[in-house]
């Protein structure tokens, strides 16, 4: 099986991938999560026309006073006597302006004697002004969120405050995570010559913390072609399983022949990138199976670059994909001589890009003190300082 381009294995791991479907989800439980349908105004926002300001109301025609002080509006008064010519009224922040006023004079900017109100000298106030208009941030039927939108705190004050205490969001895929190999230990547990701590599941589900997702771990399966095809028919009720490590060409790398052994069928294996060739996408049932590379920094890239968006599709997104960011290079650049796309660690700081560290995919402390990839597509020449290219950022 030839090396897929990065490209078309994200397409056809895409496609693969229709979204999951929606829930109604209190607003409370929706921060993260993706739309499935666009939000419209229920209410007006403002209901009516606000002031601005602690002050008085008046009308502009009025000016340059004096006022006789009638009456007192507060947040909520729904309902007012109309302000006629020649009348003040007592107004705070957020409280509905009475019909007739159309300006609010500050507090700081006028005297007041008794109930007669006057400017305070040198004060002339604008025509309109310290009010929050009518509909001014939007009115009933607006859209207030598209669908397909990632949802921040932000939004969901917005959907509260246009009348929602619930939102149609896309529900949260279940991924089973399996790690495979005789030599894996938990983590935390002594490793002796051998024995290998098993990071990729931990990395794995910290990752995936960051999104609406419900994750099972299902443990370390051993070099067994019979206990791998086992542990995935147990798993395939998720919508996605994740096996790392067994997705190559060796003796004891079962994780093709297990998946077919329990009725699945391989999509493609083998993509054209470095670190992460050996990436495997498959169906067993209804789950989409995605096995990544047992090297702890091909599974990240890999996850990065494949589960991550394939999560993002079933929750909702309507792009999963990460975007590159062109950003200038701060040190010069070999070429990639390699018919494999290069992604390479890198950390990006005060606008410019470099590699942070040893590019082998063993060393694991360059990718902890990375935040992005350089992405080097196969063939591509050397680079000088100052050479924009393209980034994905984790």
């Amino acid at each position: 099986m030839s090396l897929l381009p990065v490209t078309e294995a994200q397409r056809r791991l895409l496609d693969a991938a229709p979204p999951l479907g929606g829930e109604t989800t209190p607003l409370d439980q929706c921060i993260g999560r993706w739309l499935t349908g666009d939000v419209l105004a229920r209410r007006d926002q403002p209901w009516a026309d606000l002031s601005a300001m602690d002050g008085y109301a008046i009308r502009h025609s009025d000016l340059p006073g004096p006022w006789q002080v009638a009456g007192e509006s507060a947040a909520g008064d729904a309902s007012l006597a109309p302000l006629s010519s020649g009348q003040a009224m007592r107004i705070f922040t957020g409280a509905p302006l009475p019909s007739g006023a159309d300006m609010v004079v500050m507090q700081e900017d006028v005297t007041r004697t008794g109930d007669v109100m006057r400017l305070a000298p040198g004060v002339t106030p604008r025509a309109g002004a310290h009010v929050r208009r009518a509909r001014s941030d939007f009115a009933i039927g607006d859209t207030l969120i598209e669908g397909g939108t990632r949802l921040n705190p932000a939004h969901i004050a917005l959907a509260a405050i246009g009348g929602y205490g619930a939102l149609p969001v896309g529900r949260k895929p279940r991924i089973a995570i399996i790690s495979t190999g005789s030599e894996l230990v938990e983590p935390g547990e002594d490793a002796p010559p051998g024995r290998l701590p098993a990071s990729n599941a931990v990395m794995l589900g910290a990752m995936l913390s960051a999104f609406p997702c419900e994750v099972e771990q299902v443990g370390i399966i051993s070099d067994s072609l019979d206990i791998l095809t086992h542990a995935f028919i147990r798993a395939k009720s998720a919508d996605i399983i994740v096996t790392t490590g067994g997705a190559s060409v060796g003796d004891h790398d079962l994780v093709r022949p297990a998946l077919e052994a329990a009725g699945g069928a391989i999509d493609f294996w083998k993509i054209a990138m470095r670190p992460g060739k050996p990436l495997i996408s498959g169906k067993l049932d209804s789950a989409l199976v995605i096995g990544l590379p047992g090297n702890p920094v091909s599974a990240f890239a890999t996850a990065t670059l494949f589960l991550l968006p394939v999560i993002r599709k079933l929750a909702g997104s309507i792009s999963p994909l990460p975007v590159p960011l062109m950003t200038p290079l701060g040190e010069a650049m070999d070429a990639n001589a390699s018919q494999r796309d290069a992604y390479l660690r890198a950390t990006l700081t005060d606008g410019s890009v470099a590699v942070s560290g040893e590019q082998d995919s063993a060393m694991l402390q360059s990718l902890a003190r990375a935040n992005c990839f350089i992405i080097r597509p196969a063939g591509v020449p050397a680079a000088h300082a100052g050479t924009l290219v393209p980034v994905i950022t984790f």
